[in-house]
């Protein structure tokens, strides 16, 4: 390991071990523990809510080119980059929704790396049931696969109530049904599948249903975003972890009455703010790399 990533927080999920709060590896499986190596990385990005005006950040206008900046300087870049919702800030307007999506692909589009997956968030898609993020970015859920490794990319933003609906259910019971329940699988989401803080909407109401299924899978890791700070947790073998956010950090789950943005300090701009790098290593052990947004 690099000088450079010891002194960055540094996170290392290779399997369940007595203690282990998080189990991402695959140690323990045969058919594909014994499959060749296939190493690779991808940067997750997440809630650059594009068009957010206010005292929570007053750089909102340069943080999404300056975290484009850092992931374009990598010494080797991303197989794929993954943006994962709230691409930007709420409007009731469609129009002013349709600028602010054009104005953020334009500045993505900077991004050294062709492969880019982006995911709505409720603030892109809750309004529209995803119309207008599907003009620019297509559909809202979908599933590929990179190097052995199985993704899935799931909606539960553009249906207001927070949920995935019973057609994605049923579309996401058909996408497993052809996989080895040994494979390696990662799913995105915007919002947390499980109740981290529901009366902060910070849940799905059918995410104990998408669990279900993804349970009988043996080596499942979910990225979400949407809370706007680093969390892990662990459902049974499934690992999730949230996202940094590109705008403003929020407070942790349940720690205060509301959600309120926790206030910009002058003295150390883009605290709290960034993205990370995701690096898998042989035959499936991950390695979170977190990096914060710098300054001037």
């Amino acid at each position: 390991m690099s000088a450079q990533l010891d002194r960055r927080h540094f996170l290392r999920l290779a399997g369940v071990g007595v203690g282990a709060v998080f189990a991402s590896g695959l140690s323990g499986c045969t058919a594909w523990a014994t499959a060749p190596s296939r190493d690779f990385h991808f940067v997750q990005l997440s809630d650059t809510h594009w068009g957010y005006a206010g005292a929570a950040n007053p750089e909102a206008k340069t943080t999404l080119a300056r975290a484009v900046a850092e992931v374009n300087a990598l010494p080797m870049p991303p197989d794929f980059i993954v943006f994962t919702g709230d691409l930007t800030h709420t409007t009731d307007d469609p129009q002013e929704r349709r600028k602010r999506l054009r104005e953020f692909k334009a500045i993505v589009a900077d991004l050294k790396v062709q492969d880019i997956h982006f995911l709505p968030g409720e603030h892109d898609a809750s309004l529209d049931q995803g119309a207008a993020f599907q003009e620019f970015f297509g559909p809202t859920h979908y599933s590929f696969d990179h190097k052995g490794v199985h993704f899935i990319a799931l909606d539960n933003v553009s249906d207001p109530a927070a949920r995935l609906g019973e057609a994605q259910l049923a579309w996401l019971a058909q996408d497993l049904s052809g996989l080895d329940k040994e494979a390696p699988i990662v799913v995105f989401t915007h919002r947390p599948l499980f109740d981290l803080a529901p009366q902060w909407d910070w849940a799905t109401r059918d995410g104990s249903q998408v669990l279900a299924q993804l349970m009988p899978h043996a080596h499942v890791t979910v990225f979400y975003g949407h809370i706007h700070q680093e969390h892990h947790h662990q459902s049974a073998h499934i690992a999730h972890h949230a996202a940094t956010s590109l705008i403003f950090p929020l407070p942790a789950p349940g720690s205060q009455p509301s959600r309120a943005p926790i206030p910009w300090d002058a003295a150390q701009p883009f605290r709290g703010l960034g993205w990370r790098d995701v690096q898998r290593h042989g035959a499936g052990d991950y390695a979170l790399d977190q990096h914060g947004v710098k300054g001037a």
